[in-house]
């Protein structure tokens, strides 16, 4: 199983509903607003890294309103 953290950015006032949408979606282990730089924070999981960059490209940058990312790989 391979785990990563990305940080999500959204626009003003969407961040509850880009986090439902987040939520929802295959290979995202948990999703959270949070305050900060950020406005997200999710936990993506998968067999292999391919499966985590599918989650972030073809999934949660796809959903209306998400700008800047940051994904960072567990390595342990």
């Amino acid at each position: 199983m391979v785990r990563a953290y990305t940080v999500i950015d959204t626009g003003a006032g969407t961040s509850t509903a880009v986090c439902e949408s987040i939520r929802a979606l295959d290979g995202v282990a948990e999703a959270h607003v949070v305050g900060g730089e950020f406005d997200i924070v999710a936990e993506l999981e998968g067999d292999h890294t391919h499966d985590l960059q599918r989650t972030l490209t073809a999934g949660i940058r796809t959903i209306e309103d998400v700008g800047t990312t940051r994904t960072y790989v567990c390595l342990e």
